[in-house]
């Protein structure tokens, strides 16, 4: 009896889960090893696969790092959209998008560090239009959008009126991205060398950043005080720092204290007769 062939449901999720099986084998490697020390052999070994399956679903390693970038994108994108439209002026719509760049790199620094091993990768390796076509499958809006934001924020007064828009959103951008993917690739390093956690230096470069953005009467929304130091600044141990911060009075050990009921006027005639005493 000739064998059934499959259904187009059950088939398409069938090829769903190969698929699935590829990147997320080729992601885990990318993360442990980077881009370009790992082998297209490789991500065949660690998914389990037939070499002739996984090359019926990616023709090269370049196609499986698009994917994944194509997946950051698409999921990323309405999310942080999402955030801004429910901002009331474009100041505030600039500040969703920061908060929601510094949630996702607190929760998922490994995205900022596939990022980081891309931007190498596209550098040398692939050409703009391949990006851009990328971008435009993943329904990200054109950086004209975001100028406009700019525009908009002169407009309503929550930017400062010497902006140029479309300068100002590459130059804030490519600022906060390098930023980002820079303090998720170097991990745990950067606390060790600055002894702050990468969330809070993230966090108050973004904030610098939105008060160079926002106009004087805005910019009272995003001003603090510095964050301390989560470090003491002496390894002396905690009641230590408290004797040397709050010193003792200097008053010699046999002399008595004054009675606290003792008013100032008291203690002047006091004085005064012990003077004429002597």
């Amino acid at each position: 009896m000739p064998k059934s062939k499959p259904t187009p449901a059950p088939y398409r999720a069938h090829r769903q889960r190969q698929r699935r099986r590829i990147l997320d084998a080729a992601r885990a490697l990318f993360d442990a090893s980077g881009i370009d020390r790992v082998t297209m052999a490789e991500i065949t070994a660690a998914s389990g696969l037939q070499p002739s399956t996984l090359y019926q679903y990616f023709p090269n390693k370049d196609e499986i790092v698009a994917a994944l970038v194509s997946e950051l994108f698409a999921h990323d994108h309405p999310l942080a959209q999402q955030r801004m439209d429910q901002a009331r002026d474009s100041l505030d719509r600039i500040a969703a998008l920061f908060n929601f760049l510094a949630e996702d790199l607190a929760r998922n620094p490994a995205n900022a560090r596939f990022m980081a091993q891309f931007d190498a990768l596209y550098a040398r390796d692939w050409p703009v239009e391949k990006l851009l076509a990328i971008e435009a499958r993943s329904g990200l809006r054109s950086f004209h959008f975001l100028a406009r934001l700019i525009r908009q924020g002169i407009a309503d007064g929550s930017l400062r009126g010497d902006l140029q828009p479309s300068l100002t959103l590459h130059a804030v951008l490519n600022a906060v991205v390098g930023l980002e993917r820079r303090l998720a690739s170097l991990g745990s390093k950067v606390e060790q060398e600055f002894a702050q956690p990468v969330d809070r230096l993230f966090r108050e470069a973004l904030r610098i950043l939105l008060l160079g953005l926002a106009s004087p009467r805005a910019a009272r929304r995003f001003r603090s005080q510095p964050a301390k130091s989560i470090k003491p600044p002496s390894s002396l141990p905690k009641k230590a720092v408290r004797a040397k911060q709050q010193p003792s009075a200097t008053r010699p050990a046999n002399q008595p204290r004054k009675p606290r009921s003792q008013s100032r006027a008291q203690s002047r005639a006091q004085s005064r007769t012990t003077g004429e005493t002597r």
